[in-house]
């Protein structure tokens, strides 16, 4: 009786908007890592994010291990979009122009 060793494929998935995502779940491949390289044992990451199996949370941590240079570069890249798409959102409406419509909706004292 022996014993599998082939590779384990890790649980992640590439959503229609070409986000990476532990398979089954919302949360991002980013999520994950960030919170990895923070600090947080596998444990903590399972206890923050329920839906991610923790045997996924370990797996998805040792391919970043074993490919972290390739994952670094494609985590830049997210975090520069996600960058782009909170500057579209300012750019769009201010915050100062929101504020103002907000401030200009509450009622005086009296």
């Amino acid at each position: 009786m022996g014993i599998d060793i082939r590779p384990i494929r890790p649980p992640l998935q590439v959503d229609a908007h070409g986000v990476c995502r532990v398979a089954g779940t919302r949360v991002t491949l980013l999520t994950v890592i960030d919170a990895f390289q923070e600090g947080a044992s596998p444990e903590e990451i399972y206890q923050e994010y329920p839906s991610v199996p923790l045997a996924d949370v370990y797996a998805v941590i040792a391919f970043y291990l074993s490919r972290s240079e390739e994952i670094d570069s494609y985590l830049e890249t997210v975090i520069e979009q996600e960058f782009k798409v909170i500057d579209q959102i300012k750019t769009r409406s201010p915050l100062a122009d929101i504020r103002r419509r907000l401030l200009a909706r509450k009622p005086l004292p009296t």
